[in-house]
């Protein structure tokens, strides 16, 4: 940067030197010279004419003597009338001067309001980027911090530093990029939304406390950011405020087209918000509490995906879970939407627990147990009663199933941090 206004500087000095250089050697006509050399040379031709009038006889002495005296007094007369040479100022210098400074002060001001100030900072190698604004080489992404570290207010170096350091998994550094960001773009929604995004993978994916707060900023610059009113919806489900979710996500989903993927992910998040709202408030959903008193599952009307077993509260853990404690039993897909496609709801009393799960218990008709082809079953111990993973829960996870398996054992033997 530092080169670039030197050499910006040199090239203005040698334009302003061919311009004022040649108004400053400039002379400019004196007329008062010229004028008294005018008069003298016709005071000259007076006295000639005289001269020879005076030998030719046509003037007497007396009268040659009277007109040479009345000419010399005239000539005088002109000649003290006139300012003195010496006096008089040249107005090109002047302008020289003033074009000395002017010139310099409104090219830096043109090229402030109209150039483009981040051009100082290193330009995006398609080399070393992909081509969305994101370094792929370290040796890059070391560069523009050098340079970002010279010139702090550059908006579109910091969103490729930010970018660059989600993508190395840089999670705290892209957070204190994303943390300038929004000081230097205060009302961009998006920053906002980003940053938010950082911290909770900081924060091992929970977007509690301080995202949340961010998230509601990002809100309330703009109420229909898709991104913002997703993560809402997250926030919303794991501090267990579900009548929240589900008012975030319906808004999310008047911004996507109807019957896309997007639109049945949502839609499913939106079912699976109700149904714990109606958990939280002591309602049974027709998915939920199935299975009577008794530690034997009725019968329930499944096909070939449904899957039996039970489970057991280790040893390890028993000290932390109290008789009231809720226990969620829940089977989900191994890879894809996280959201529970069936649930049943219990007490630590009733473990060991023999459960049954199957797409009679769906929470929505899109997300089914027989549509999927590799499951996960976990059992969970909420002491909050909420269905989203807390810190402190215990919890078992089986490891992936195929639909219709039978007899599987779940220990419940992990605290979730």
């Amino acid at each position: 940067m530092t080169l670039f206004w030197i050499i910006c500087a040199l090239l203005l000095a040698l334009a302003v030197l061919f311009i004022v250089m040649p108004l400053w050697r400039s002379n400019p006509k004196n007329n008062a010279v010229q004028r008294e050399a005018a008069n003298l040379e016709i005071f000259r031709d007076q006295i000639a004419e005289m001269d020879s009038d005076l030998r030719n006889g046509l003037l007497t002495p007396e009268l040659y003597e009277q007109g040479k005296r009345e000419l010399q007094a005239r000539l005088l007369d002109e000649v003290s009338g006139a300012a003195p040479a010496a006096l008089v100022r040249n107005p090109l210098k002047t302008l020289a001067i003033v074009l000395s400074v002017l010139l310099p002060l409104v090219a830096i001001g043109l090229y402030w309001k109209i150039g483009n100030q981040n051009a100082l900072l290193p330009q995006v190698s398609h080399a070393n980027s992909d081509g969305f604004g994101v370094l792929r080489s370290e040796t890059a992404l070391k560069e523009l911090e050098q340079k970002l570290a010279g010139n702090p207010d550059s908006p579109e170096g910091w969103l490729v530093l930010a970018r660059s350091y989600n993508e190395l998994e840089r999670f705290s550094d892209a957070a204190r990029a994303y943390e300038k960001l929004t000081k230097l773009v205060p009302n961009d929604a998006q920053l906002w939304v980003d940053y938010a995004d950082m911290l909770a993978m900081v924060h091992e994916q929970s977007l509690k406390g301080e995202p949340t707060r961010l998230l509601n900023k990002a809100l309330e610059l703009d109420p229909n950011n898709g991104k913002a009113l997703a993560l809402s919806g997250s926030a919303a489900m794991e501090r267990g405020d579900y009548a929240m979710a589900v008012r975030h996500w319906e808004s999310l989903l008047k911004l996507i087209p109807a019957d896309t993927e997007d639109a049945k992910m949502v839609e499913g998040g939106i079912q699976q918000a109700r149904t714990f709202l109606q958990m939280k408030n002591g309602k049974s959903p027709m998915l939920a509490q199935r299975a009577p008193a008794e530690k034997q599952p009725a019968p329930v009307a499944g096909g070939k995906e449904r899957i039996t077993g039970t489970v057991i509260l280790s040893d390890a853990v028993k000290a932390q879970a109290g008789p009231d404690d809720t226990v969620f039993v829940l089977v989900r897909a191994a890879q894809g939407p996280k959201m529970p496609l069936a649930i049943v709801r219990k007490q630590v009393r009733d473990l060991p627990l023999k459960f049954a799960l199957d797409d009679s218990m769906a929470m929505s008709p899109q997300m089914k147990m027989s549509n999927f082809d590799q499951l996960v079953v976990i059992a969970r111990i909420s002491k909050s009663g909420n269905a989203m993973p807390q810190t402190g829960d215990l919890q078992g996870m089986s490891a992936t199933l195929k639909p219709g398996s039978q007899g599987i054992k779940l220990h419940i033997d992990t605290v979730v941090q």
